[in-house]
This record gives C-alpha cells, structure tokens and sequence, in this order.
C-alpha cells in the first residue's frame, strides 16, 4: 500500500507565498516515480500544475511559470511545491500524485485559499 499525504495549505493574502509538501510512505520507490501537484478549483476539473520526473525534469503549466518550484527529496520520500506571488486564481485543493507506468497513486489533497 502506498499512502501520499500533503501538507503545508492555508489561507494567505494575494502575493503571498505558501510551500507544500507531499510525503510518500508504504511500498514505494520514490525516486523512480515521477511526482506532481494538480489542482482542483470549486466547479472546475482538475489541472496539472507541475511534475517532476526521477531525473529531475520539471514541467509547469503555463498559468503557475515562473511563480511556483516543484522539488523533491528523495532522501525523504517528499516532494515539495513552492508557490510564491499567489493570485486569487490560484484558491483550490492541490493534490499530490505519483506516477510509475501504470501505476498512479493521489494524495487526500490540501486546500489553498488566496484571499485579502
């Protein structure tokens, strides 16, 4: 059984910076799977936001470029989300996923709210 649990969601202001955290424990390699963060905003379907691959290759969507870091530690079976000059638009439940061929596993999600 593998588990994903996040961390780190909160309310914070516009331009505000938060940082997730997503810990992988249970049968799992981390360091081989590629790991990522999707969002899922109230009435909309869930996006991509970022992910990064076992060599480390990072791929954003266009929306987050240049404000949020994907990064892991393998060491600890973590991956981690750093989101700075947060938008309004950014307010969702951010969910941490992993990924091996076939095999996909979703954290519980956190919720993050951006609101003055």
């Amino acid at each position: 059984q593998v588990q994903l649990v996040e961390s780190g969601g909160g309310l914070v202001q516009p331009g505000g910076s938060l940082r997730l955290s997503c810990a992988a424990s249970g049968r799992i390699i981390f360091s081989i799977y590629t790991m990522g963060w999707y969002r899922q905003a109230p009435g909309k379907q869930r996006e991509l936001v970022a992910t990064i691959t076992s060599g480390r290759s990072t791929n954003y969507a266009d929306s987050v470029k240049g404000r949020f870091t994907i990064s892991r530690d393998n060491a600890k079976n973590t991956v981690y989300l750093q989101m700075n000059s947060l938008k309004p638009e950014d307010t969702a439940v951010y969910y941490c996923n992993g990924q091996l061929g076939s095999l996909v596993y979703w954290g519980q999600g956190t919720q993050v709210t951006v609101s003055s």
